[in-house]
């Protein structure tokens, strides 16, 4: 068997009634013929949606058939025996150019009763937002299941959402359960369990190019909700210049932020785990063993558990988010 390796994979564009142009003025992704573009998944274990290979002599290989083939070499020990033929994590990134539906997402015990494929617990990064952009994260009081379907009923649900006004570099945690929204001009990436359950529960109205509306979840999405409000709805952090340091810590991932200037040392021996770089702005080189791997802003780098010993040469400088699991 071949030695493992850094591996890249070629991103799946999704249209998105929200979507718009960033993909390509922004991260300078090519995504022709595609329109207004959403989503870009960078790495996914998704049955029908998983992302393929596109270096070295893997290339154009699934992402779960490497799990099937190089097991916990690729994702670690305990993530294997967790999730056995799936990967356990979702990279995306996300162009708003107009308001996504307000939604939520089910929890894992929840998904199981529902025979669904997995929960869903997810993160944002603020890559670039426009002045005066905001996003919706849970709501602004401690309400009852009653007055949450009142609100929906007469149309007034805007009125108890809680609202976040958004800058580049905000983290967003979104445990399962928590009602969201991105607004418009935001850019960012979301980094989520393996699933794509979303339950819709308000569109803003709109209709699609034929003039119809998308479907709602109404009675769904009510065992979905968390109507708890926490304490604050940011994950805040401190940046410390060439030390990683953490922005969220979940039973799913772990992710840090890395913002270095100087070469960098990293050993991953105890994680048991791959980790996930994505560089959000920059570049840098990676050594690893006899090998280099370059990584650009709007990549996406998975290192397999097997390589746990890396050294990261930013050139200049570099901004990476490092994801891994637990």
């Amino acid at each position: 068997m071949n030695t493992l390796y850094p591996l890249k994979f070629k991103p799946l564009f999704r249209e998105k009634i929200w979507g718009g142009q960033k993909m390509k003025s922004s991260l300078g992704f090519d995504f022709a013929p595609g329109k207004d573009i959403g989503e870009a998944w960078m790495l996914s274990g998704v049955p029908g949606s998983q992302t393929k290979v596109s270096n070295g002599f893997l290339k154009g290989n699934e992402l779960n058939e490497l799990l099937e083939v190089y097991m916990d070499e690729l994702v670690g020990e305990k993530a294997f025996t967790r999730n056995k033929e799936q990967f356990p994590v979702l990279i995306k990134f996300l162009d708003a150019n107009d308001w996504l539906s307000v939604q939520v997402h089910p929890d894992d015990a929840l998904a199981a009763r529902r025979k669904l494929e997995g929960g869903k617990t997810e993160m944002w990064y603020v890559l670039d937002a426009k002045d005066g952009a905001e996003l919706i994260s849970g709501f602004n009081r401690k309400i009852s299941r009653e007055f949450y379907m009142k609100n929906l009923k007469e149309k007034t649900l805007k009125n108890i959402l809680n609202y976040e006004p958004v800058k580049k570099g905000d983290v967003f945690y979104m445990p399962a359960g928590r009602v969201h929204a991105l607004g418009p001009g935001i850019l960012l990436t979301e980094i989520q369990q393996t699933s794509d359950t979303t339950y819709r529960i308000y569109d803003w109205d709109r209709l699609d190019e034929q003039g119809n509306s998308r479907e709602l979840h109404t009675a769904l999405a009510l065992d979905a909700i968390d109507f708890n409000v926490p304490l604050s709805y940011r994950s805040e952090y401190t940046r410390i210049k060439n030390h990683s340091v953490n922005l969220v810590e979940s039973p799913y991932f772990h992710t840090n932020i890395l913002d270095f200037n100087l070469p960098i040392a990293k050993d991953y021996s105890e994680l048991d785990s791959c980790i996930i770089y994505i560089c959000t702005g920059g570049n840098a080189e990676l050594s690893v063993g006899s090998g280099k791997e370059s990584i650009s802003a709007g990549e996406v780098l998975l290192i397999p558990a097997i390589l746990d010993k890396i050294t990261l040469f930013p050139r200049p400088d570099c901004k990476i988010l490092e994801v891994y699991n637990v």
